[in-house]
């Protein structure tokens, strides 16, 4: 569960509730609450860039504090936390409709889908059967990104 909590935490971008994390994974608040706070004392003994914080009964996750100005340096594009996290959920998925990443991001994530498209980070075709959109990754966003795809490995490789 703590990854699964991890991913949460990381997908809605920002800070969380025990009870909407509950809600959200469908577990009950102990549970949450044990998963959550062994992620982070996880996450106090590893020597990473992200850390969960609490403040005011809201747990995130967050980059440790002094990493911020590396990341400004870091990312080639002006783009605002938000969006980045919506985007790195499109590119999770590879493929996503429009309104399961509004469900995952929130009403939010219209404007950040108009930002992402505006960049040609993002590609936006209509579904056949409704009324959302389909959301993929743009050539463009993998030239700026050096995302490598996902590379199969064989069955006899595995096991190895």
């Amino acid at each position: 569960m703590p990854a699964t909590i991890e991913a949460t935490l990381y997908l809605k971008g920002k800070p969380l509730t025990i009870t909407e994390i509950s809600e959200i994974l469908n577990e009950p608040k102990e549970s949450i609450e044990q998963a959550l706070f062994a992620l982070m004392a996880e996450y106090s003994q590893r020597d990473t860039a992200l850390e969960i914080k609490e403040k005011d009964n809201k747990y995130g996750l967050q980059l440790r504090q002094g990493l911020g100005e590396l990341v400004q340096n870091l990312l080639p594009v002006d783009i605002s936390g938000a969006s980045l996290r919506t985007l790195a959920t499109i590119a999770l998925k590879k493929r996503i409709l429009q309104s399961d990443l509004v469900e995952l991001r929130g009403s939010g994530a219209y404007e950040h889908i108009k930002e992402l498209v505006a960049m040609n980070f993002v590609e936006r075709k209509r579904q056949r059967e409704g009324r959302s959109f389909w959301l993929t990754l743009s050539e463009k966003f993998h030239q700026t990104f050096t995302v490598i795809p996902d590379i199969k490995v064989p069955e006899n490789k595995k096991a190895a």
